[in-house]
C-alpha cells in the first residue's frame, strides 16, 4: 500500500489534459523570474494537451505521470537523446512537480521511474535554475560545460550529464 496521497502512473490518454494543465503551470511557477511574462501567458491548454497526446503515442512507456486521484502534479519522460552532438545515448527530457508538491518525494518517485540506473543520461537545464540543478546534482548530474540558447526565451541552458556509475536511484 501506497502511504503517500499520489501514484506514479505511465502517461495514458486520460491524462494528458490534467498533464497539459501541470506542464504550463509548472513553468509558470518554476520559470516566472527566468522566462518573459508574454510567454508564460500564451501557452495554451488545449494546443498543449494535443501535443502531449501526440509524443503519448509516439513515444509510448517513456512519459510518467505522478496523479492524485485524476489529477496531475507532475511528470517525468526520457529517451533517445535529441541532441546533435550528443554526449549520452539517453535524455532525461521533462522533470517537473507543481511548487506545492516540493520537497514530499514525488519527484524522487519520478526520477525512479523515468530514469534506468545502467544507462548514461543528459538533460538541460536553465543556467540561472540553482534550486533545479541542485535537485540534479543528487542524482549524479554534472555540467559538462555546453551551453545553448533555450528554444522559448532568451535564457541560456546548460547541459547536464550522469554516467550509470553516477545513478543515485
Amino acid at each position: 500500500m501506497n502511504p503517500n496521497p499520489w501514484r506514479i502512473s505511465p502517461l495514458a490518454a486520460e491524462h494528458t489534459h490534467s498533464l497539459a494543465e501541470c506542464h504550463i503551470a509548472c513553468w509558470r511557477e518554476a520559470y516566472r523570474d527566468l522566462v518573459p511574462a508574454h510567454v508564460l501567458a500564451a501557452f495554451d491548454v488545449e494546443r498543449r494537451a494535443q501535443q502531449w497526446e501526440r509524443l503519448r503515442v509516439e513515444n509510448s512507456g517513456h512519459t510518467f505521470v505522478a496523479l492524485v486521484d485524476d489529477s496531475v502534479i507532475g511528470f517525468a519522460g526520457s529517451g533517445p537523446t535529441r541532441d546533435q552532438q550528443p554526449a549520452t545515448p539517453m535524455e532525461l527530457s521533462a522533470m517537473y512537480v507543481r511548487e506545492s508538491w516540493y520537497g514530499t518525494g514525488v519527484a524522487h518517485e519520478l526520477m525512479r521511474a523515468a530514469l534506468d540506473p545502467a544507462q548514461a543520461y543528459s538533460l538541460w537545464v536553465f543556467e540561472e535554475n540553482p534550486r533545479a540543478r541542485a535537485f540534479y546534482r543528487k542524482y549524479g548530474f554534472e555540467p559538462d560545460g555546453t551551453r545553448r540558447v533555450e528554444a522559448f526565451t532568451p535564457a541560456m541552458e546548460i547541459r547536464m550529464v550522469r554516467s550509470p556509475d553516477r545513478a543515485h536511484l
